[in-house]
């Protein structure tokens, strides 16, 4: 699916801004989509953009109007409802990451039925995705995977995205989640498909393409995952990535929910995730590490990743505190 920009942030009622979280880093990565906000009198979250009323962002070049906050349950809340109408009654599409879809909404489908506008539950697909066939695709990819799931995969693709275009290089950010979808405008929910065809959509949505051109995509959940190593596996698979970067949180005691499981060791999840990746890219390597250091006193992280660094042989970054630039000069050194 591919969203019609420039969006009009909705951030609804947000309890706080955490609860905004998807509009803030539709904002911090792709500003450009952006136009404005608009936001409910009882509302707890800014992501520092023009308030907004639907005829001035309509008026402001607004195509879409993008519900970026989500509520406990990921409902759309019947609060929103007289705000959604009137921004498809003024010609702007609606698009929403939540468990809760548009399309189940009678009265919004019947309003952009009569509008002509679009529905975007971007959580599910619309298309029918092929079977993967495995064959060698021009152009160049970069896979980020992780030691867990929510680790930085997203965050750490869209930053060596952006440090490749800031230094003129060819590269795009693939999405393969509904937060990245939203930032981006386009890509598959991969953890929507059924399992069969999920090398197929990443195929799709990273096909062929020019000889320097590279294709940054953004990784889902971990080998090591008991829940969702399944799509991790196809997306592997599909992607045929050249370049590997691995995503870590150090403080994490277990796997995410899941706490009669313990982490990987590193050097076990490298192997286990080159080994899957060589079956449709026999050159696949690792460029770098990611280290989510959230958790850790500035001194504590940078003796951590030094030390991971000498380990491994590979640079060793946190994307946040000190950018990927490292990881990126390793593509170049290569390319």
């Amino acid at each position: 699916m591919e969203l019609k920009k420039p969006y009009l942030l909705f951030l609804g009622d947000a309890a706080d801004a955490l609860a905004a979280k998807v509009a803030q880093g539709i904002k911090t990565w792709r500003p450009e989509y952006c136009v404005g906000q608009f936001r409910l009198e009882n509302c707890h979250a800014d992501c520092g953009l023009p308030d907004m009323s639907i005829s001035d962002a309509v008026a402001a070049g607004a195509q879409t109007l993008v519900i970026g906050v989500a509520n406990r349950g990921g409902i759309i809340s019947d609060e929103w409802i007289n705000v959604l109408v009137e921004a498809l009654e003024a010609g702007m599409d609606i698009a929403s990451g939540l468990h809760n879809k548009l399309t189940d909404i009678p009265t919004l489908v019947a309003c952009a039925e009569k509008q002509g506008r679009a529905l975007f539950d971007v959580r599910y697909p619309t298309q029918v995705y092929p079977v993967a066939n495995g064959k060698k695709r021009s152009g160049k990819r970069l896979l980020t995977v992780g030691t867990d799931c929510s680790v930085g995969k997203m965050y750490t693709s869209l930053a060596i995205e952006k440090e490749m275009r800031d230094r003129g290089m060819d590269a795009d950010f693939r999405a393969t989640g509904q937060t990245g979808i939203l930032i981006s405008g386009e890509g598959v929910s991969a953890d929507c498909v059924v399992s069969d065809f999920i090398s197929g959509a990443i195929e799709t949505i990273s096909p062929a393409n020019s000889p320097d051109h590279w294709d940054v995509i953004e990784g889902q959940g971990s080998l090591f995952h008991a829940s969702f190593a399944g799509v991790t596996t196809g997306l592997i698979h599909g992607s045929q990535a050249d370049a590997l970067v691995l995503c870590h949180e150090p403080t994490r005691q277990h796997m995410r929910g899941l706490p009669e499981y313990a982490l990987p060791d590193i050097d076990v999840c490298m192997a286990a995730n080159l080994a899957t990746a060589r079956l449709t890219n026999p050159n696949a390597q690792f460029v770098g590490v990611s280290i989510n250091t959230s958790g850790l006193e500035e001194q504590a992280a940078l003796s951590y990743m030094a030390e991971l660094e000498e380990q491994l042989g590979l640079p060793v970054v946190d994307p946040f505190r000190q950018g990927v630039g490292r990881i990126v000069d390793q593509l170049v050194v290569g390319a």
